[in-house]
């Protein structure tokens, strides 16, 4: 059980979750983003592509998502921002505007590695992309064929 009383996933579940996390750091790291999963050891003043696996039993909606993070200056000059009492100031808005513009091109270069991710849903995180598997983890009959009509 999680600090917050929700059930953790079996063991089976969170290895093919962080399998699948694996292979989105690896996409993005192959498109020359920085990229790492979320928790790891000396990431945390890194800026670049988060990736997150829940570990929840029950998600309602994607087991793993991906995040911008700014330079960690930027992120402290918009926590001290906030602490002088200027929350409208540039600093503030800035990690969220680029997280916003980030989402786009994450989606493009997951997708065109194969992956199925979309926006996320979520007004807490507005700007993560949500990761649901590979394409090639689809039946046949489902998987995009990109076939031109009549072609």
């Amino acid at each position: 059980m999680s600090e917050y009383g929700f059930l953790h996933a079996p063991d089976d579940v969170l290895v093919v979750r962080n399998e699948l996390a694996e292979g989105v750091v690896r996409a993005l790291k192959d498109a020359g983003f920085p990229s790492f999963l979320e928790g790891e050891e000396s990431t945390a003043n890194l800026g670049g592509a988060v990736v997150y696996v829940d570990s929840d039993a029950e998600t309602a909606s994607a087991s793993v998502s991906v995040g911008w993070r700014c330079d960690p200056e930027m992120i402290q000059a918009a926590v001290d921002s906030l602490a002088a009492g200027d929350p409208n100031a540039p600093a503030v808005r800035y990690p969220g505007i680029i997280g916003q513009h980030m989402q786009s091109a994450l989606i493009k270069i997951l997708l065109s590695a194969g992956f199925i991710a979309t926006l996320e849903n979520d007004n807490m995180n507005p700007e993560n992309v949500l990761v649901f598997g590979k394409m090639s983890d689809l039946p046949a009959a489902l998987r995009p064929t990109f076939a031109r009509p009549g072609g």
